[in-house]
């Protein structure tokens, strides 16, 4: 990492992941990014928002998902750091990565309840996945963060049944 940016903090965000009533994982394919990498909703915490909080509201904001039940905070806090090539662009320049506490929720509602069409869409389409497939279809520098979320999220769902 360039000396310049080694020292920005971290963005602290969440993460959630949203299953449907068959198990799978739901993914959204991101409007900015042309190649064909898909990831579960997350985004940065405001100021003064604690974390649950938080991930309501980004789940609301890029999928209009409100019909929700929390199964689970997933311990812990998982951090990426940003390539080289998305440091001083991504976040305004601010930030060299981030800091990210992940919820397991349940979704109540049907599919055609769910809209990436927001005020301002962050996802070009998504789809339901298997919770293996997951680290197969995100993002390079987000592989590690998926793969904890994966294994956290198998364990708890080995012990709900």
């Amino acid at each position: 990492m360039k000396d310049k940016f080694k020292n920005l903090p971290l963005r602290s965000g969440v993460g959630i992941v949203v299953l449907n009533k068959a198990n799978k994982v739901f993914v959204a394919k991101r409007i900015d990014n042309a190649k064909n990498f898909w990831q579960m909703p997350q985004g940065g915490v405001d100021e003064g928002e604690d974390y649950l909080t938080a991930a309501y509201r980004e789940l609301e904001e890029e999928t209009s998902i409100k019909n929700v039940e929390l199964i689970s905070e997933l311990d812990g806090l998982i951090t990426y750091n940003l390539p080289e090539h998305l440091l001083g662009i991504i976040w305004k320049g601010k930030y060299k990565g981030q800091s990210q506490k992940w919820f397991l929720m349940r979704y109540l509602g049907e599919d055609n309840q769910i809209n990436i069409k927001t005020k301002k869409p962050e996802f070009l389409e998504w789809k339901w996945v298997d919770l293996k497939e997951i680290t197969n279809l995100v993002v390079d520098f987000k592989l590690h963060v998926y793969q904890e979320v994966q294994q956290k999220v198998q364990g708890l769902l080995v012990d709900r049944s």
